[in-house]
């Protein structure tokens, strides 16, 4: 999830993985795979920065997953079909 701000200010949580599009047209336009648009006052180099930001933490905690010692993550078995 990414932090983003609405043209009046309000924080708003949006699914990175989510976003089609991301137009300056002059406010910044956000649009969903929905269809759904959302307007935004972040520009639009904030709102990627964010989504890169978000995804490299993603990305670092499942290294610091899969380097922590044995007794610290419990693998569960896949449910049978």
């Amino acid at each position: 999830m990414v932090l983003v701000h609405r043209l009046h200010g309000e924080p708003l949580f949006i699914n990175a993985d989510l976003i089609e599009t991301i137009e300056a047209m002059p406010d910044t336009v956000v649009t969903l795979a929905d269809g759904r648009r959302i307007m935004l006052s972040d520009p639009p180099e904030v709102v990627v920065e964010r989504i890169r930001d978000f995804r490299a933490s993603v990305l670092v905690a499942a290294e610091q997953l899969r380097n922590a010692p044995a007794g610290n993550v419990v693998m569960l078995p896949a449910p049978k079909e």
